[in-house]
């Protein structure tokens, strides 16, 4: 009986527990906790542009004396470091292009400054824009004249010593492969917070009209959205989650105020757009654009796009999120932060280190700069390295030319200027021509007044043009002309011609010349004209015209390059460079607005 009455209890308990009874406090259950949520990978891509050699700062002095200065390497790297601690293995730098030619730290080495410069900022990968081709061979020679010279000679050079990729899918051999020098296809995968990312690069359908010709005939440059298209497919093929593109192609946002208005950006020479319009959504997660030198900072549908105005002046920083588990994008987080001013020291009313912005301000106070909450110094080692560059060309550069500026002459791209007109008159006079075309393209800088240092000179003409004489009739010189206005490659100075052109860039633009006065050209007369032999070789679009000459028409004047033709200009006048006279180029009245579509 007593063990039936143990056995009834017990079961009695089971049945009790089974309908939800009190349990004793030692067999009490804790309900288990929900599983945590994964935060989202943060990725920071950093990006550059058209660095154009600007290893060192951009000095200027205020009215009041005080000295000011922007950008540089040194100061840059600061910026990136802070980045890098933010977001510790987080972190892409990336750069759009356009990294050597420009400056004389820069070329008295072909470039090779600024890869030691990148090598060490740590790089991930470069776009290649159309100027890395500009310096021909290895050596002092711009293009190729013995059949042992390579034309990509300096650019291979540059590619060897990197520690980064150079990458653009869509330049190609002209048999359709990519080149082999490259080491690769125009693309790349890294890993960065266990997220596999894919970059592409691509390069300006307009490089065989922007850099000397010559360099690049071995050289075709395929469809930007189509190799955009195809190096998307073949990386997401390849397990890429994130897509990034560095692209030597841009377009032109002035309001950057907020990133999702794009009615600001301005159609005009914008390739990027083009791109961004061809690939299907979902293909491309974020751009690094370049070439155009203009800010951007904008999302095209989901697509953040960020450019600068180049000249190590400032960069633009996006910010991707990453689900962990569907390792996708996540595109309502993504952040652009654009054209962030690289300044050592600020005006402590308008927080900049511009030299244009604080020239006209009153009561200019610098202030130590802060990013990130920390204040930002010139990194050491960076800064040992361009010192090493800057005592090279010092004595170049400080070399005095004889000559003394009379006045200022601003560099003007979209319009007639004053110093444009002195270098085609300078060139006319060299030349003994009877008139000279000037690219807009060529110059690079604004001509200070005061005495003439050759590091200034070569500031505003850094590239080693030659002159060359092409002898044209009336027909033939408004054809040159109709392709210089009517190629969206600024406005061409010219000296011993008047032109007119209409209000609107396009290729209807040029619309007559005349002789100084009005006379009209003669129908039976040749005209010596002096060009850039930038020109000659077909670069900014002139081509038909110049590959059309026979040789017995063209003379090529070797020996001296631009920069010693306007000394020589300002020797022969009392040793003194003055301003000429605008009103060789008139602007015709536009009946309606200009078309500038928006994206």
């Amino acid at each position: 009986m007593r063990s039936f009455r143990l056995t009834a209890l017990a079961l009695a308990a089971l049945v009790s527990a089974c309908r939800g009874g009190p349990r004793p406090a030692a067999e009490a259950v804790t309900p288990a906790a929900p599983p945590a949520v994964a935060e989202p990978l943060r990725l920071t891509v950093v990006g550059t542009n058209d660095f154009h050699g600007w290893v060192m700062p951009h000095r200027a002095t205020l009215p009041d004396g005080q000295k000011v200065e922007q950008g540089g390497a040194a100061l840059f790297a600061s910026y990136v470091a802070r980045l890098r601690e933010d977001n510790p293995g987080g972190v892409l730098l990336l750069d759009g292009g356009d990294m050597f030619q420009g400056t004389l730290a820069s070329n008295l080495g072909e470039g090779a400054i600024v890869v030691d410069v990148y090598n060490l900022l740590d790089y991930t990968a470069v776009a290649i824009g159309n100027h890395e081709f500009d310096y021909g061979p290895v050596g002092p020679v711009p293009v190729a004249t013995r059949p042992d010279e390579d034309p990509l000679g300096a650019l291979k050079a540059r590619v060897a010593q990197a520690k980064f990729p150079f990458l653009s899918t869509n330049v190609r051999e002209l048999d359709g492969r990519h080149p082999a020098w490259l080491g690769n296809d125009g693309t790349a995968v890294v890993t960065v917070k266990g997220v596999k990312v894919g970059l592409l690069g691509l390069s300006t359908l307009q490089t065989p009209q922007t850099t000397n010709p010559a360099n690049v005939v071995g050289l075709r440059f395929e469809s930007l959205a189509r190799s955009a298209q195809e190096a998307t497919q073949a990386l997401r093929a390849k397990g890429a989650e994130v897509v990034v593109a560095v692209a030597h192609a841009g377009g032109k946002c002035t309001d950057l105020s907020n990133p999702r208005d794009t009615s600001g950006c301005s159609r005009e020479n914008g390739e990027i757009y083009e791109v961004l319009e061809a690939l299907p959504p979902g293909s491309v997660d974020a751009v690094v654009a370049g070439h155009t030198h203009q800010t951007m900072g904008h999302f095209f549908g989901d697509v953040p796009v960020i450019e600068t105005t180049g000249l190590s002046r400032s960069f633009g920083v996006v910010e991707l999120f990453v689900d962990p588990v569907k390792r996708r994008v996540l595109p309502e987080r993504t952040r652009i932060q654009a054209a962030i001013p690289v300044c050592g020291a600020v005006d402590a009313t308008l927080n900049t280190c511009d030299p244009l912005r604080l020239r006209d301000a009153k009561d200019v106070r610098m202030v130590p700069a802060t990013f990130l909450g920390a204040p930002v110094t010139p990194d050491a080692r960076v800064a040992a390295l361009v010192a090493t560059a800057e005592e090279r060309m010092a004595a170049e550069q400080r070399r005095p030319v004889g000559v003394e500026v009379t006045a200022r002459m601003p560099q003007v791209y979209d319009a007639e200027s004053a110093l444009g007109n002195l270098i085609a008159d300078a060139m006319r006079a060299e030349a003994r021509s009877d008139a000279a075309v000037m690219n807009a393209g060529g110059i690079r800088a604004d001509l200070p007044a005061g005495p003439l240092s050759f590091g200034k000179l070569y500031e505003v003409l850094p590239f080693d043009n030659t002159l060359a004489v092409l002898e044209l009739s009336a027909d033939e010189v408004r054809r040159l002309l109709s392709l210089a206005y009517g190629g969206r490659m600024g406005v061409f100075a010219v000296s011993g011609l008047e032109v007119t052109l209409g209000a609107c860039p396009g290729p209807e633009r040029f619309r007559g010349v005349t002789l100084p006065g009005g006379a009209p050209l003669k129908a039976k007369r040749t005209y010596r004209v002096a060009v850039p032999d930038f020109l000659l070789r077909g670069g900014d679009g002139v081509g038909p015209l110049t590959s059309s000459l026979p040789p017995e028409r063209i003379s090529l004047l070797q020996g001296r390059d631009l920069r010693d033709v306007l000394a020589a200009y300002g020797h022969a006048r009392k040793n003194a460079l003055k301003p000429p006279a605008l009103g060789r180029v008139h602007m015709a009245r536009s009946e309606a607005p200009c078309a500038d579509a928006t994206p």
